[in-house]
């Protein structure tokens, strides 16, 4: 009977997770369930038990966020139930951080005072407290699912360009060939198994046709995968476009953008994706993937009213879920944590960067069960070295750390220009067709190259390893010394092959066509990360370099630079960590990250002894891209993009309180509302004629003492509630807003107490107060003006000689 207990129990809870996600997915406002708008997860363990104990089937009372705000009580003296939407933001403003952090220690304080009632309510407690390593693990199962997923689907899709399988439709090139038992070792690639397309269809796989066949196919096929692409974004989901790291870090400050993080932009992101990245463009999926990481964990808030009330506890969730997409990302949860932190994280508490760090280990582990690359590893360019990098090789690494702060500033400066220029001009009203065209252009210039033709990982993959006995790139085509007896791991510098300088013409190729066409791809309509494009950068100009000084050290070994460490016969250099301390320096010179790099990078290679040359190249890469402006790409698209995203430390003009606070002396007078002289009608006519947050309440006119602040949102729904539940409100009724309602004639109608969603501590700072604290500035108690984030971004860009207008949001 107990068993059959629990199935019940069990069967009831699976039920109750999944018809919210099937109305809100599925039904929109069509399907009617009545469970559904009362029931979250956290309530119900406590649902179960108060029905089975108390004989109820409604036994669950939640306090509204006004409620848990005020400690007790209704919104207003005269409702019986609270009304939704209460204390929550309209699309485009921008978080009260202390309301909610306020609400939160309320609920907190409220959660533990009932914990010691009875033995059920300390259960609740304990759910409450657990639930936010419930949304955790569930954001690290889904996100490290979707990764998994989307590697394979890219896998396969870009092969499927270039020919098919057979044996099984759904194999990518490589496992086809591994399937085979024909497949020899000095053939790898090839395999009776698998196919190109004109041998598919003509039956010949050599010759002019035959390369012209494929040529059009592949070029066909890549147009096709960005066309589906860019056409499902601009129907279903305009927000899946891009990178998402900028909106990421705009939301994570603070700022509502509704819809960004939704199902419907968690779903077409993932399709998209990986038609944008199987296409053949100079993209990535790693940023993207943080967007749907982002997207993973607000969704699991929507199960849990502690988040889903509380946009500050939210935030904090979208912190750890972004650490859970670097994870995936590059196979790194340390430095998935460490993004977060020095990247896009604005409110980063201890508890969170525990979370982080679990999120980012589930996510982990669910990708590394997957194993979509087959060789038991999180990413497809994981590589060990097994030489050992010397003093001397310093000055190569950071000369990469020069280039890759030099293409940072390149590449944002062009794109930034281009980007404007697709905004101002007609060509922004074209977006499938720039995606066609910019992708006929790739497909063309890309498939002659074999550096180019391939996948960016792949190539990244190639130019990173390093040259064993076994290996069978064009990079590893040396003049090997037949006498030979040393360990396959061991293998000393030797002279480079003609293959070696067939591929350093390629690659040097390769290095300006990705250089250009990243300029342009970057910010199109589509998914598009920009890591993996820049590693490419900075490993093809790493390996060429790393080979010109191996060759150096090999030729020249009597040189005084290379006397001292590199003996006849030695295994001095390593080109694959020229690669990677090149990719390292580029990435950085265009994201402007250092610590969470570094980290990044060694976790990709798993050697603690290359840190030093990461540090340097990092370091130097940032200097030098810092020298010629302090944005990094993320920055600057906010900055193009009008969002009002405020760094923490970044206010550094002498300023003071009164140079920014609206109005100015040739603005009209601040709006403003009365503690108990002001009527409905004044209100809707205030609310009707202004498009602010919300209004200061002063005592009157013309004391203007600051009583508080109201936000317009629960001002508008105050006042229709009380329109439809409360007898005699009509438009001159006064609407006050202390305590003791105010003297009245007796002829007046019924006054409206809106005390409830008044806020009696909001910040305020006297005029002269520098402008690193804001908003509200008062002489001697007396209200002269607010400031708004805005208020404060527009002065920035006045100082700065930029058009004050630019900041397009509240």
């Amino acid at each position: 009977g107990t068993i059959y207990t629990y199935l019940f129990f069990a069967a009831i809870t699976s039920v109750l997770l999944l018809l919210p996600l099937f109305q809100s997915t599925f039904c929109r406002d069509k399907c009617n369930f009545p469970l559904v708008g009362l029931i979250k997860v956290d309530l119900i363990l406590s649902y179960l038990i108060d029905s089975l104990t108390v004989g109820s089937s409604s036994g669950i009372s939640s306090a509204t966020p006004t409620e848990e705000m005020n400690g007790s009580g209704n919104l207003m003296d005269f409702l019986d139930e609270p009304f939704p939407d209460v204390g929550t933001y309209e699309d485009f403003h921008t978080i009260d951080w202390l309301r909610e952090k306020s609400r939160d220690t309320d609920r907190h304080r409220k959660i533990t005072s009932k914990s010691k009632e009875s033995i059920w309510e300390f259960i609740k407690s304990l759910l409450d407290a657990w639930s936010g390593w419930v949304v955790m693990l569930l954001i690290g199962l889904l996100s490290g699912t979707l990764a998994g997923v989307i590697d394979l689907a890219v896998d396969w899709m870009t092969d499927l360009k270039e020919g098919i399988c057979l044996s099984a439709l759904w194999y990518s090139h490589e496992q086809c060939c591994w399937t085979s038992n024909e497949t020899t070792f000095d053939d790898r690639d090839k395999c009776p198994e698998w196919l190109k397309w004109a041998e598919l269809m003509t039956g010949h796989s050599e010759g002019a046709g035959a390369y012209l066949l494929n040529y059009f196919l592949y070029i066909l096929w890549a147009l096709f995968f960005s066309f589906l692409a860019v056409s499902l974004v601009r129907v279903f989901a305009p927000y899946a476009c891009g990178s998402g790291i900028p909106e990421i870090k705009t939301i994570l400050s603070g700022f509502i953008i509704r819809g960004y993080l939704g199902k419907w932009t968690l779903l077409i992101k993932t399709v998209t994706l990986v038609l944008a990245v199987s296409s053949g463009l100079s993209l990535g999926k790693e940023g993207p993937l943080v967007h749907v990481a982002c997207c993973c964990g607000n969704l699991f808030c929507s199960l849990f009213s502690k988040y889903s009330k509380n946009e500050g506890k939210r935030r904090e969730v979208l912190s750890a879920a972004a650490a859970a997409g670097v994870s995936v990302a590059f196979g790194a949860p340390i430095g998935g944590v460490l993004f977060s932190l020095e990247e896009v994280s604005y409110y980063f508490p201890l508890k969170t960067l525990w979370r982080s760090f679990f999120a980012a280990l589930v996510a982990a582990f669910t990708l590394r069960s997957i194993n979509p690359f087959g060789n038991n590893r999180l990413v497809l360019f994981y590589v060990e070295y097994h030489t050992p990098w010397y003093m001397a090789e310093l000055v190569p690494f950071i000369l990469l750390g020069v280039f890759g702060g030099l293409w940072g500033t390149l590449f944002i400066r062009a794109n930034i220009a281009w980007c404007r220029r697709r905004k101002t001009t007609q060509l922004g009203k074209y977006p499938v067709l720039e995606v066609i065209v910019v992708t006929g252009i790739t497909a063309i210039l890309a498939y002659p190259n074999p550096y180019t033709r391939r996948s960016t990982s792949e190539l990244i993959s190639e130019l990173f390893n390093d040259c064993g006995a076994l290996e069978s790139s064009q990079l590893c085509d040396y003049y090997n010394n037949p006498n030979m007896t040393r360990p396959v791991d061991d293998i000393p510098d030797r002279p480079a092959g003609p293959g070696v300088y067939t591929a350093l013409w390629q690659l040097a190729l390769a290095l300006i066509f990705k250089i250009v066409i990243t300029i342009f791809t970057f910010g199109m309509k589509i998914p598009s990360g920009l890591f993996i494009p820049s590693m490419a950068v900075g490993a093809i100009a790493g390996r060429i370099v790393g080979i010109a000084v191996e060759q150096m050290a090999y030729h020249h070994h009597d040189w005084i630079i290379f006397k001292n460490w590199c003996r006849p016969g030695a295994d001095c250099v390593t080109p694959g960590l020229y690669a990677m301390v090149g990719a390292a320096a580029c990435l950085g010179g265009v994201t402007r990250m250092t610590v969470s790099l570094v980290v990044i990078m060694f976790e990709l290679t798993g050697g603690l002894e290359y840190i030093v040359p990461l540090m340097a190249a990092a370091v130097t890469s940032k200097w030098v891209a810092d020298a010629f402006g302090k944005e990094g790409i993320y920055e600057a698209h906010i900055q193009l993009n009008g969002y009002p995203y405020l760094d923490q430390d970044e206010f550094t003009h002498r300023t003071l309180a009164t140079d920014v606070m609206r109005p100015r002396r040739s603005e009209p007078p601040l709006a403003v509302l009365t503690q108990d002289s002001t009527t409905v009608e004044d209100v809707e006519t205030l609310i009707k004629d202004t498009d602010y947050n919300g209004f200061p309440v002063v005592v009157s006119r013309e004391s203007e003492r600051l009583i508080g602040f109201v936000q317009r949102r629960d001002l508008t729904l105050a006042i229709k509630n009380a329109r439809q539940k409360q007898d005699g409100v009509v438009s001159n009724s006064v609407v006050y807003f202390t305590e003791d309602a105010p003297q009245l004639a007796p002829n007046n109608p019924q006054p409206l107490k809106l005390r409830r969603i008044l806020n009696l501590s909001p910040f305020t700072v006297t005029d002269h107060t520098p402008m690193e604290t804001v908003p509200f500035s008062t002489h001697q108690i007396r209200l002269l003006g607010i400031i708004t984030k805005k208020d404060v971004l527009r002065h920035m860009a006045q100082m700065m000689n930029q058009d004050p207008e630019s900041i397009m949001f509240n």
